[in-house]
């Protein structure tokens, strides 16, 4: 971020804004943070801040690089090792190169208890890994006692456990806690009373707490209350009070609510205060306990470190009996305690040593996302501990002998004190197909690298697809791409930075989607090969059909996506779990036609019609003419068809077009200029013309009150900036699709200006057209509508006229469709879709959105930041070892979590479901019967197939969309003595096909029942045939 103008450079933060907001930006741009120990923790945190934006960030670190480093900190390469380098000389140029508005220094002096800490006074974060408890209260005290406190966190991963502390001073001032986007509510009612109460429109949620603020607007009737914040008290999900009323006149119709957003005064205590009443995050509410047992746990391995000046020794049974009996002591010494958790003590003794690449990836993901906090006062801060345990990856660990978790001296030796050498194995062995390579798959591709994930020697694979190419916008979280690599495609640059990091992992890189078009790629025996499935997508309907693919072929499959500071994960296993498609969202509400057309009343609606606009006359438009002239190549013959008679689908539109269509720059601004006329002057005459101010609905009410808002007619002035840049940006996007060249010079204001004097604007005449107001009514397919006569006849006219005057030429029957293109500033697309929603708002008398919100609505962007897809592929990869190790139901968790507020929520995944068919015969999602045929396989050799292998009457077979058999359809009886081959018509390479069968219920007149799908083989080995 370009700290000397504060100009935030939108085309790499343009994701990051729209989740932190611009204030927040610029105080990072201005912040200077120091943070120590460059372990696999330390380099995480400095990854993720540097990504964000601050100023200026210092490393530091003591150690020399070792070989156990490679598996941990994903910047340090062999060849740091060989020559001993430094750990934080080998890391600070990696850290650097992410972002070229942070300024990265290194520190490799000593910081301990005798190190004079003035130094830290030009820091406004400092941020502690791999230190020891007594530093990190000396560090801590220092920091409080400074004006203005210096905010201060801790962290540590130790093997299984994690802890994160933070100290942002006596009083911390969050200007934002949630970071939610205020909604306008709509009004039903507000009572004359004391309390008044208000109701929402059609039981609308307002979302609102008991002690929040709101503000009014546009209120009819109680008109004193516009502009005015009162305070609320929640009565239910769509009402609330707000003091007296009574003395108001009585409210009659409209109006709306904003919550007014609240700073919040945060109060924190020194590191040394809380030991012994830690108030804790509590993530996991089947082991409430967790936290204190881990803080006890944690604070007996400081003291074991600072009797012993080391971590007890891996699988060593005299450490564990030390580090348990110091942890009774802490424990009993604590104000806040729950009981000891011997179990959890000793795994933490034996893992100690070790490392969990994912554990400090999660971890690292919430304590960056408070160093933000801490910097910019956006989002509520951890009050004050967070702790996070792994005990589930280890549990079932516990009976293998010492050997397994012994050094072998390579870079798995942390991992292997953790998990063991049997189930690392099983890591570099593995097959996996990982979907998507932005930003999650950037952070699981470095997971997989420090867990040795499909390694070419032991014949793993990690098979990664993505047709995207990257952009600019994609480094401010997409870690492994640099500036270098914009326009290249993202899987193969993934694939090669990852083998970066870990040279022995074979990375196949693909550039093809993954759907229905692809699945001659990604067909059976290529899921079949794979051990597990991770989805790193952004949209739905993609992660719908991988999960149906993976349900198909019986494959684990991983999902995790973010928005913004939340972000989730869910673990699918087979015959353990139910599917990602068990469950459904509900489908987001789309906006009725009538509104989006002559009713707006938000600022969404204004910007959903501008972007509406683009895509019909930029897009669609464009398109449907290209097509019609491919299939319709001469002018004469359509011409001599229509004459005839004939109706040809889309004719008149393109007609339209044809005899309308500019051949120079200054008829582009003629046009841009009578579209200005229409959009925003006669439309609203027209409404106010059908519609008079007073109009009243047949109950006697208004029909212009809340939500609908009447329209002012605009009079073009091109002195106003928005009017000018509708016409300018209109004039050229209809030059983009007809091809027409225009100058700089063209768009200056002189030369607009001088265009305009002459186009004239003929007079508005009101038109009887009826206006849809009914909100339950589609949009009309406008090709398909039915022409009148005399439409066809203007239609025939306008043809014979461009034949005759020599219009139809080769280049005029082709145009050039634009592509929606939200973050290329330079092609007008963005400033159409602004101007032309600003101005519609201004006409509906609704507050217009500045640029950036218009851009993410109108771009369907989705808010995201590295620290969110940092924490949810480390919870991932936690789970791919799980399933891997092939571990029971209960050690499996899915995880939501909001960085911002802060909470994180771990939960079992929803266990299988099984379902009845009749007579104890059930069956799971994850099921498949099978039935295998051979060439003369009849139908009713597979109905009797099917009732002798599983015992029930079959009484309807569907292919897809396609009945095979249903009693009740006529001439379907005959088809019982057809053979499968003829019913089905498979392709020559098909060895199977998926049949829905439905089965007899136990009761005539009851309806059929449902059951898995049967597979049906045409061969008897179940080979082609």
């Amino acid at each position: 971020m370009a700290t000397d103008s504060m100009e935030i450079d939108d085309s790499l933060y343009s994701r990051q804004r729209y989740v932190l907001g611009d204030s927040a930006m610029h105080q990072m741009a201005q912040s200077s943070v120091f943070l120590s120990g460059m372990g696999g923790l330390g380099v995480e945190i400095a990854k993720n801040i540097v990504l964000a934006g601050v100023k200026a960030v210092t490393l530091h670190d003591t150690k020399q690089c070792e070989t156990w480093d490679l598996g941990s900190n994903f910047f340090i390469r062999k060849e740091d090792v060989l020559s001993q380098r430094r750990r934080v000389e080998a890391v600070c140029p990696h850290v650097a190169e992410l972002n070229p508005y942070v300024h990265v220094d290194m520190s490799s002096s000593a910081l301990d208890d005798n190190t004079d800490l003035s130094f830290l006074r030009r820091y406004q974060c400092v941020i502690l890994t791999e230190a020891r408890l007594s530093l990190q209260k000396r560090v801590n005290e220092f920091c409080h006692s400074q004006q203005p406190p210096i905010r201060f966190i801790s962290c540590d991963v130790y093997g299984i456990c994690a802890r994160v502390f933070c100290d942002f001073g006596e009083e911390f001032e969050v200007f934002d806690p949630t970071g939610e986007e205020p909604k306008e509510v709509f009004i039903q009612s507000i009572t004359q009373d004391n309390p008044g109460v208000v109701t929402c429109m059609d039981n609308q949620p307002h979302g609102l707490q008991t002690g929040q603020s709101v503000v009014f607007r546009e209120v009819g009737g109680m008109v004193e209350l516009n502009g005015t914040s009162r305070q609320v008290s929640v009565l239910s999900s769509h009402s609330f009070a707000i003091g007296d009323t009574s003395q108001l006149q009585p409210y009659t119709h409209g109006g709306f609510f904003v919550m007014v957003k609240t700073p919040k005064m945060y109060r924190f205590e020194t590191l040394e205060r809380q030991l012994c009443e830690p108030r804790v995050l509590t993530p996991d509410f089947s082991k409430p306990e967790a936290p204190l047992q881990i803080h006890a746990g944690m604070l007996a391995l400081d003291t074991f470190q600072e009797q012993h000046s080391r971590l007890p020794n891996t699988g060593c049974l005299q450490d564990a009996e030390v580090l348990l009996k110091l942890t009774e002591e802490v424990n009993a010494a604590l104000k806040s305690k729950a009981s000891v958790n011997t179990e959890l003590v000793r795994c933490l003794s034996r893992t100690a040593r070790g490392a969990l690449p994912p554990l400090a990836a999660a971890v690292g993901g919430l304590a960056s996302q408070e160093v933000l906090k801490a910097i910019t006062g956006k989002f509520a801060p951890l009050q004050q501990w967070f702790y996070l345990d792994a005990i589930e990856v280890v549990k079932p660990l516990q009976s293998l002998s010492a050997e397994e978790f012994s050094p072998r001296g390579d870079r798995y030796d942390g991992l292997r004190a953790c998990i063991g050498d049997s189930l690392c194995l099983q890591l570099h062995k593995l097959r996996v197909f990982m979907v998507g390579c932005g930003a999650i798959g950037c952070e699981m591709l470095k997971n997989f690298a420090l867990l040795g994930i499909g390694l070419a020697k032991n014949s793993g694979e990690v098979c990664i697809t993505d047709p995207d190419l990257i952009e600019k916008s994609n480094l401010n979280r997409q870690f492994l791409f640099r500036p270098h690599h914009i326009q290249k495609p993202k899987s193969t640059t993934a694939a090669e930075a990852t083998h970066d990091i870990n040279p022995d992992l074979q990375v196949e890189a693909h550039l093809n989607k993954v759907c229905p078009a692809t699945e001659n790629i990604y067909n059976d025996s290529f899921y079949s090969s794979l051990n597990i499935v991770v989805t790193a997508l952004d949209n739905v309907e993609a992660r719908r059909y991988v999960d149906s693919r993976c349900v198909s072929n019986q494959r684990p499959l991983l999902d995790s996506g973010t928005m913004g500071t939340k972000g989730h994960t869910e673990i699918i296993v087979p015959n353990l779990t139910e599917s990602y498609n068990s469950h459904r969202d509900p489908p987001e509400e789309e906006i009725p036609f009538c509104t989006l057309k002559s009713f707006p009343s938000v600022i969404e609606h204004t910007i959903q019609w501008a972007r509406d606009k683009f895509e019909s006359a930029f897009v669609h438009k464009p398109s449907m003419y290209n097509s019609f002239w491919q299939t319709h190549s001469s002018a004469e013959v359509v011409l001599q068809r229509m004459q005839a008679g004939e109706s040809l689908e889309g004719s008149f539109q393109v007609i339209k077009l044809l005899s309308r269509q500019p051949t120079q720059w200054e008829q582009c601004v003629a046009v841009a200029r009578l579209k200005f006329e229409k959009y925003f002057k006669r439309k609203a005459l027209q409404l106010l013309h059908s519609f008079p101010l007073d109009t009243r609905l047949k109950d006697g009410s208004l029909f212009w009150q809340s939500p609908k808002r009447p329209p002012t007619p605009l009079e073009f002035d091109l002195k106003d900036s928005l009017h000018f840049a509708f016409i300018v940006s209109t004039a050229r996007l209809f030059a983009g699709i007809y091809n027409i060249p225009y100058s700089e010079r063209d768009l200056s204001e002189e030369a607009i200006t001088r265009i305009l004097a002459d186009v004239k604007i003929p007079e508005y005449r009101p038109s009887e057209k009826c206006i849809e107001t009914d909100e339950t009514a589609r949009k009309p397919d406008q090709i398909k509508m039915p022409l009148s006569s005399e439409e066809e006849r203007d239609a025939i006219t306008h043809l014979e006229q461009a034949i005759a005057t020599d219009r139809v030429t080769p280049e005029r029957l082709r145009m050039s469709p634009l592509q929606f293109e939200k973050d290329d500033d330079s092609n007008g697309h963005m400033d159409f879709v602004a101007s032309a929603s600003s101005l519609r708002a201004i006409m509906y008398s609704i507050e217009p959105a500045d640029r950036l919100k218009t851009k993410r609505i109108a771009g369907k962007i989705i808010p995201a930041i590295a620290t969110a897809t940092a924490a949810v592929a480390g919870l991932v990869a936690l789970e791919l070892i799980k399933v891997v190790g092939g571990f029971g139901f209960e050690s499996h968790k899915n995880c939501f979590f909001n960085l911002a507020i802060p909470v994180v929520v771990l939960t079992e995944p929803a266990a299988v479901k099984q379902t009845l068919i009749r007579n104890n015969i059930y069956y799971t999602i994850w099921d498949c019967w099978t039935v295998f045929g051979h060439e003369d396989f009849t139908l009713s050799d597979f109905m009797n197939a099917v009732r002798e292998k599983y015992g029930i009457e079959p009484t309807m077979v569907v292919h897809g969309v396609k009945m095979l058999y249903v009693p009740v359809m006529p001439g379907h009886s005959k088809r019982l003595k057809l053979t499968m081959h003829k019913l089905i018509k498979p392709s020559v390479d098909r060895r199977y096909v998926d049949l829905t069968v439905s089965f007899a219920p136990e009761a005539d007149g009851d309806e059929d029942l449902p059951g898995p799908p049967v597979r049906y083989y045409f061969s008897p080995d179940g080979e082609t045939p």
